[in-house]
């Protein structure tokens, strides 16, 4: 474990420095896609019960008409309790896109969720200010994506092995760093809006396939406004609380790697190289591959269901552990299930946030077909280590055939097989369905993807919350959890 360096003080430079002209077209163009992707599942999650819950919880709290809440009209509640509403509406499906690393060492839960918090925290602390424009808000996010990754990335991979959930954790120095940006913080009121969110920092895994998972991200975009905030206010922190004594790194990873460390924030810019992920279906980011392997294997051998005596699905501990239940009772549950995820390629031949409904997780064939999936350690998997994900499906069928698929080891929605831009839109029209009509649709596609050329701030803002009463699509009543 390294003991002396100055991240945090490499932290504070960053930020304070960074302007709009440093970024690159190639981080722009990213980060425009990544907008694009963060809307939809705020407009998909806003539906979740659990946000419906967190959104009932702000508004009878009330506070300061600071920034809006999803499908909440013109009300408006304190940026940070607004904060928490939205991010967890992000995460709630655990479709947000991942960050990425390169290192052989690392494992991939270690990586964080990296747009949620930024985004979600540049929003409603702009909605404060109310004077912030879309250049505002790209380089915000920018920022805070940048310190959000690159403390993932020189963490110890000990971190994620003892429990912690990264989104949650790191992400909450994501939205203080994009929050503190916009308030122009610097020197030591950045430091200690840093330092408190060191100790606002948190999120376990014990809660993976509960309500309170996207809960964490949430808590991160409030806690790291929180930060901001209190730190513009002159409430103090230790000024070097990543790296100091008992600081985060020692406290939370038992360590750092100093060598990642020494080329410092933006050199090169994290969301360029080696970039960020855009998640293809709303589960965990080890379960894509394999979940495109049994897809393949179906649509090649034309599988219906009724033919299929039983799944044997092989893999690592690195998908194997955190990929933890055996048998999916409802929808958060499958997130994190092999059996349940590759029973519904088999049974729907598509796994959209649509077919994640309690009452068909729970249903007769899905209960059926996950028990008769048996899921695999396999050490010769394991021994050729955790820098990709790999796995091999088995499926059996009443006819007596052995059919077998590996998973291909380039990620769908990774940087080097992205998914298009006309993709990428069909994902968000997917997230947006029975959210907003197709006219709000085009004009937040439309905003998006001009964000930093003068877009309409406002007016984003209020189509994503329901100020625009013409642009939802009227439902009557949250599904059921």
């Amino acid at each position: 474990m390294n003991t002396i360096s100055d991240i945090t003080a490499q932290a504070i430079r960053f930020i304070e420095r960074t302007t709009y002209a440093d970024l690159p077209g190639e981080a722009l163009v990213i980060g425009r896609r990544c907008m694009v992707d963060t809307f939809g599942l705020y407009l998909a999650g806003s539906r979740e019960p659990s946000v419906r819950i967190l959104i009932e919880d702000a508004l009878s709290q009330g506070g300061r008409g600071d920034a809006p809440l999803p499908g909440a009209g013109a009300t408006r509640v304190p940026a940070a309790l607004a904060g928490r509403v939205w991010g967890t509406a992000g995460h709630a499906h655990d479709w947000d896109d991942t960050q990425v690393s390169h290192d052989p060492n690392h494992v991939y839960g270690l990586l964080t969720h990296p747009s949620v918090p930024p985004l979600t925290a540049a929003l409603m602390v702009g909605s404060t200010l109310g004077n912030v424009d879309g250049r505002d808000l790209m380089l915000a996010f920018q920022v805070g994506f940048e310190v959000e990754c690159k403390i993932s990335e020189w963490m110890t991979p000990r971190h994620y092995r003892r429990g912690h959930h990264t989104s949650g954790t790191v992400g909450t120095f994501g939205a203080a760093a994009a929050a503190a940006k916009l308030l122009r913080l610097k020197g030591d009121k950045l430091a200690h809006a840093l330092g408190l969110a060191a100790s606002f920092a948190a999120g376990i895994r014990v809660n993976f396939g509960t309500m309170t998972k996207p809960l964490h991200v949430g808590r991160a975009c409030e806690n790291g406004i929180t930060a901001a905030l209190l730190a513009s206010r002159g409430f103090e922190a230790d000024p070097a609380a990543l790296d100091g004594t008992w600081g985060f790194f020692s406290v939370m990873g038992e360590g750092f790697d100093a060598e990642k460390a020494k080329a410092g924030f933006g050199a090169p810019l994290t969301i360029v190289t080696p970039g960020v992920s855009v998640k293809p279906y709303p589960s965990g980011i080890l379960t894509h591959q394999s979940m495109d392997a049994m897809l393949k294997l179906v649509l090649d051998h034309d599988l219906k269901a009724e033919e299929v005596d039983r799944i044997r699905f092989f893999a690592g501990k690195n998908i194997i552990e955190p990929i933890r239940y055996p048998i999916a009772r409802n929808h958060l549950q499958a997130k994190f299930s092999m059996p349940a995820l590759l029973a519904m390629i088999v049974l729907c031949r598509r796994a959209s946030h649509h077919e994640f409904e309690d009452a068909f997780v729970s249903g007769e064939a899905m209960q059926d077909l996950q028990a008769r999936t048996d899921v695999i350690n396999d050490l010769e998997i394991d021994a050729l280590g955790y820098d990709k994900i790999r796995s091999r499906i088995e499926v059996l069928t009443k006819d007596g055939r052995t059919l077998v698929q590996w998973a291909d080891e380039r990620y769908r929605g990774g940087p080097s097989n992205p998914v298009s831009d006309a993709e990428l839109d069909g994902k968000f029209r997917m997230c947006a369905e029975g959210v907003i009509n197709t006219g709000a649709q085009d004009e937040l596609l439309a905003l998006m993807r001009g964000i930093d050329a003068g877009a309409d701030i406002g007016r984003l803002i209020s189509l994503i919350s329901g100020d625009d009463a013409t642009s939802h699509v009227v439902r009557s009543s949250p599904r059921n959890n």
